[in-house]
């Protein structure tokens, strides 16, 4: 039975004396995951130069394809050879929205030899999510169709159009700025 596709996101601590090492480690295990079937994608950033966080996502088709990532011989060596330079690693997975949900990981999990997976809190309901969704998507849409509304030929064009320009429009906007400020501004609400 296949599942829906997973993301996974690591929050790692790197030695900062082993930038460089660590820097073609991470694109190495990237390279590797890409080969397996079911990959659906990856990226990973730190906050500057200087810094010795790193965060990593990663995306699979389903469960099963993810395990049989995780299992294999290549991850298993590809995981030995950052031990010398990786100090710690926190792992969560996500299905979908309830991602958005999330107060991002801080502080640092110290590891023996093997990275470990953080069981995580659950995601406030469903209903809260749609909620909170709500909440940012009505004004910021009112706002956009109040702004359209004097644009002369706006009213004319084809529904079809009109939903498509402003879906364009308001999708960057909601997932960048509104979700994570209603989120922020709602996080007791949601976490009972």
């Amino acid at each position: 039975m296949s599942s829906a596709p997973i993301t996974v996101s690591i929050r790692r601590e790197v030695d900062p004396a082993h930038i460089s090492e660590a820097t073609t480690w991470v694109q190495t295990g990237v390279n590797l995951a890409h080969k397996y079937p079911g990959f659906l994608g990856s990226g990973w950033v730190r906050a500057g130069d200087d810094s010795q966080v790193w965060h990593m996502l990663y995306r699979f088709a389903s469960t099963e394809t993810l395990e049989a990532w995780e299992q294999s011989p290549e991850r298993t060596w590809w995981l030995s050879m950052g031990q010398g330079f990786i100090r710690s690693e926190r792992s969560r997975r996500r299905t979908g929205i309830e991602g958005w949900f999330d107060e991002p990981p801080t502080g640092a999990i110290n590891l023996p030899d093997t990275a470990t997976v953080e069981s995580v809190s659950p995601a406030p309901a469903r209903w809260k999510q749609a909620v909170t969704i709500w909440l940012g998507f009505f004004p910021v849409n009112l706002l956009f169709s109040l702004a359209m509304t004097p644009i002369p030929g706006w009213g004319e064009l084809p529904l079809w159009l009109r939903v498509l320009v402003t879906t364009l429009v308001l999708t960057p906007i909601m997932t960048y700025w509104v979700l994570p400020w209603v989120t922020r501004a709602l996080r007791s609400w949601l976490a009972r």
